[in-house]
């Protein structure tokens, strides 16, 4: 099977609990032995250390955006990744990382030093208020069947077919 084409694909993390990555990478005990054929993790730090910000097929982006420096990388992604989708209710909704978005003045004045201390934005942004979303999957975790159904419609649109693996 060397030489097939394969899904480039990177999985981001932005202001989240993570657990829709806990998932993915419990997932991979399951489909690995096809994954590692049919998937070019270009970019996954949970799974490697060597990563690469390049043409991507699709971005995996998991969390709200709550920063500036967050908002310019997930620019930086969509201009990178021919699909992206977000993964995860904060990716999706904003909730709960943006209940700040709603605190009265007096709790928003309580917490002006920590997001000055951590250079946070004013607002909590869901993907889709910052940059064209593709596709999303909702939950918190993230719902796996959904998932799976991406990355499986993907592998079909993009023309790369799902090898016999013998266990």
């Amino acid at each position: 099977m060397t030489g097939q084409k394969k899904l480039r694909i990177g999985w981001f993390s932005f202001t989240c609990c993570e657990d829709s990555t806990v998932i993915f990478t419990e997932l991979m005990n399951d489909h690995y032995m096809v994954w590692k054929h049919v998937l070019d993790i270009r970019n996954a730090r949970v799974l490697q250390t060597k990563n690469h910000m390049d043409q991507m097929d699709v971005a995996f982006v998991e969390g709200a955006i709550t920063a500036p420096d967050q908002e310019a990388k997930l620019l930086e992604i969509r201009e990178l990744a021919t699909k992206v989708v977000a993964i995860g209710a904060c990716a999706v909704t904003g909730m709960p990382s943006g209940h700040r978005n709603s605190f009265p003045e007096e709790q928003q004045d309580k917490i002006s030093f920590l997001l000055d201390k951590f250079h946070y934005g004013d607002k909590v942004r869901r993907l889709d208020e910052v940059i064209k979303v593709d596709a999303i999957v909702p939950g918190c975790p993230m719902m796996e069947e959904t998932f799976l159904k991406i990355v499986n419609d993907a592998l079909a649109e993009f023309n790369i077919p799902i090898p016999e693996v013998k266990l």
